[in-house]
């Protein structure tokens, strides 16, 4: 029974090897497609160059995977993958199957499919079929899906995740260095595969007249982790690192209860000192007013607060005698007192008037 797959959908195998089989329709304009096979291990990436099994590096060195030329279906073109995975090594956890274009990018590329055979029968229905769809349509190669272990059998994921970096932007991002005579590209700004290794060295798109040949990747150093940087002291008091307090002094000295004084004791007691003075010590003599410098005049003299004089009380019922107008300052004329005829006493009550 043939299995039609979604994406991201999965299908258990009963095969021991697979044939996986690219198909799509070409003509004018459509570009070339290939398909590779990348062997990756536990840690997302492959353990070496040797992993990747492509147009130029057709068959693992096991001899467990093998790229097989194109062959022309009636009105389709095919590139096949198969793998041995009975007797694949343990440290490779899953097959990559990806593909790539060569001349534009996979939205002009019509009818693209991938169909999983069982390698062991001539004929048959396929095992699964997948649809493969572009996310975005600029991609210039896709991981079309992935055989994977789960437990001691194997299983087949339909994936479609894309890349615009084409074949070498696919195989860095598993770990692989491409080498090529031609100028270097930037490395793909589309997100790696999940768990895939980004320690390759980017290198350019491979095209018609220069193809992509895999080189020895040589690990790159080891990050050291920076020591920890302790913060400067600080300037202000505030911020300082306060000291280690040591142990408690309520904790170490024994307190003894103060004696009682005694009751009749010969000698008064004594005053004590001011702040900052010691006990039964005399205050420090009074020290005398400075003298102003010679040439500079003295502190003023301290004038006593002005007191006005009061008058002597007169006798009830008798006029007071007039006030006498201050004395001139001096150098100034003294005038004479002259009395004022127009001055009059009140209207006194009869009870003041002489009989």
């Amino acid at each position: 029974m043939t299995h039609a797959m979604l994406k991201g959908s999965n299908v258990p195998l009963d095969a021991t090897a697979v044939r996986a089989v690219l198909r799509w329709t070409p003509g004018a304009g459509v570009p070339d497609v290939d398909a590779s096979a990348l062997l990756v291990g536990s840690a997302g990436c492959v353990r070496s160059d040797e992993d990747f099994v492509f147009y130029n590096q057709p068959r693992h060195p096991s001899g467990l995977v093998r790229h097989l030329p194109k062959t022309r279906l009636s009105d389709s073109l095919t590139d096949t993958i198969e793998a041995d995975l009975a007797t694949l090594d343990p440290s490779v956890d899953r097959v990559v199957l990806a593909a790539s274009s060569d001349g534009g990018a996979f939205r002009l590329v019509p009818d693209l499919r991938v169909m999983l055979y069982d390698a062991a029968a001539s004929d048959g229905d396929p095992i699964a079929v997948f649809d493969v769809v572009p996310d975005t349509g600029d991609e210039t190669a896709l991981i079309c899906g992935e055989l994977y272990r789960r437990g001691e059998s194997w299983k087949f994921r339909a994936l479609g995740q894309g890349y615009e970096s084409g074949l070498v932007g696919l195989a860095t991002e598993f770990g692989i260095s491409v080498e090529q005579d031609g100028p270097t590209t930037s490395r793909p700004a589309a997100a790696p595969a999940p768990g895939t290794s980004a320690s390759a060295t980017p290198a350019a798109e491979p095209t018609a007249d220069s193809e992509p040949t895999t080189g020895q990747s040589a690990p790159g150093p080891a990050a050291t982790p920076a020591a920890p940087v302790s913060p400067p002291p600080s300037a202000w008091p505030e911020e300082a690192t306060a000291p280690a307090a040591g142990p408690d002094p309520d904790t170490v000295t024994q307190h003894m209860p103060d004696p009682m004084p005694e009751p009749y004791s010969a000698a008064p007691p004594q005053p004590t000192g001011g702040y900052g003075y010691p006990h039964h010590a005399p205050p420090p003599p009074t020290q005398p007013p400075a003298q102003p410098a010679y040439g500079y005049p003295g502190p003023p003299p301290q004038q006593p607060p002005y007191q006005p004089q009061q008058p002597p009380p007169s006798a009830y019922g008798y006029p007071q005698p007039p006030q006498q107008p201050p004395a001139p300052a001096y150098g100034y004329p003294q005038q004479p007192f002259v009395p004022d005829p127009s001055f009059v006493l009140p209207p006194q009550g009869p009870q003041f008037q002489r009989r």
